[in-house]
């Protein structure tokens, strides 16, 4: 296996990840047309009363939709097809019963590990394998365009939404570096553990009477914990500062239009567009961290397939 993750991912999807990334262009490109139909029902069609208007664009409204929420559909389920063909090829790669350490017995080491990596560890890299790349192109150009529409409509408003952002790029880096300390110390417990069981049912003894045992199942639920305060802290601030924005939207909005320096549909469309800034700021942000716990796993698989291979290779010198 190759020592980057993604070089693996180019590896063995290479062409997969073509196409879903001009899957994710279509869908975010589209995404965008929204926001200027509120703007043009609430200014133009509303304000003026133009029923005939009002019947067009809200049509056009739910066909972009449909077309969009299609194409999305069929990311998804493409991107669900390449998780479970990237799974199935990690979990083909692991043998459990021929984790024997050459002697012709079974190695309850090895095949711990294996247990551990099947059961656990496989899921998180193949899961990220399938939005690997489309995920970035997806919410990374639909945070850049709508941005741009929101500069080009209001330069004002959009350095209010670019100012509440700005705080997020120091705390979430340092919690995620935290997180990912813990994700690679449950990593290696969970192995221990599954070590312990089947080492514990070779011997026919239950592992929940020796006292490893229940130091590992306390360690996995402290690390857990840490991760779940860590996790769910940066979700509270994320979502803290998203409603901030909301009100400086509404207050910057709500002064120029009392001023008459913009319109109330500009507003509205500013609101959606702030939301729609957020939920793929929020997706980048869970992508991250995906990225990041799937490098720890595969990293340890690659490591503990790599020793298997030096292992194979000693027994057959021998």
């Amino acid at each position: 296996m190759p020592q980057g993750l993604f070089r693996y991912i180019w590896r063995v999807s290479a062409r997969d990840q073509i196409l879903l990334s001009l899957l994710a262009i279509m869908v975010f490109l589209l995404d965008l047309a929204p926001l200027e139909l509120q703007r043009r029902i609430v200014n133009g069609a509303l304000e003026k009363h133009a029923l005939e208007q009002l019947i067009v664009l809200s049509l056009l409204y739910v066909g972009v939709v449909l077309v969009q929420g299609g194409l999305k559909l069929l990311l998804n389920i493409y991107r669900g097809s390449v998780t479970e063909a990237a799974n199935r090829r990690l979990r083909l790669q692991l043998s459990p019963s021929g984790a024997d350490g050459g002697s012709g017995e079974p190695d309850a080491r090895k095949e711990g590990i294996d247990i551990s990596i099947i059961v656990s560890e496989v899921e998180a890299v193949g899961g990220f394998i399938g939005a690997s790349v489309s995920e970035v192109v997806l919410n990374g150009g639909l945070l850049i365009a709508v941005f741009g529409y929101m500069v080009v409509l209001e330069p004002w408003m959009a350095a209010v939404a670019a100012v509440l952002f700005l705080p997020q790029f120091l705390f979430i880096p340092f919690l995620q570096r935290a997180i990912n300390q813990r994700t690679e110390q449950r990593i290696k417990v969970m192995r221990g553990l599954s070590v312990e069981i089947v080492d514990e049912a070779a011997e026919r003894r239950g592992p929940r009477e020796t006292g490893r045992y229940r130091r590992q199942v306390g360690d996995i639920y402290r690390l857990n914990m840490q991760i779940y305060r860590r996790k769910f802290s940066m979700n509270f601030l994320m979502n803290l500062l998203h409603q901030i924005g909301v009100i400086g939207i509404l207050f910057v909005g709500g002064w120029f239009v009392v001023r008459g320096e913009t319109e109330v549909g500009t507003v509205v469309a500013f609101i959606s567009g702030l939301n729609r800034v957020n939920d793929p700021w929020g997706d980048l942000v869970n992508y991250f961290r995906d990225m990041t716990n799937a490098r720890v796993k595969y990293r340890l698989i690659a490591a503990a397939l790599g020793d298997r291979a030096i292992d194979a290779d000693a027994d057959a010198a021998t």
